[in-house]
């Protein structure tokens, strides 16, 4: 993380790079249809670990990603997908 700060790079903006600039809304129905880890999150791992990063495997990349807003998994049927979609307009 300092590494990337000193050379100018930004955390915040290399997290928001991987997902396009923008939260990812999915429309799940059921919350057992969320995955635990995708193709993104496994490549940022990847990425992630090389940087010198410990304790980030892509399941982990990816709890973390819902947790901070990056990821909306909230299923259709909850107040909360909606509310969380309008926070990220």
């Amino acid at each position: 993380f300092l590494a990337m700060e000193e050379a100018g790079e930004s955390f915040a903006g290399y997290c928001w790079d991987v997902v396009g600039g923008a939260p990812i809304v999915n429309e799940w129905t059921h919350f057992r249809q969320a995955p635990t880890s995708t193709d993104w999150s496994a490549a940022m791992s990847k990425d992630l670990k090389k940087r010198g990063f410990k304790f980030v495997g892509p399941t982990i990349v990816y709890a973390w990603a819902q947790a901070v807003g990056m990821v909306n998994d909230h299923d259709v049927t909850c107040p909360r997908h909606r509310e969380v979609q309008e926070l990220a307009a």
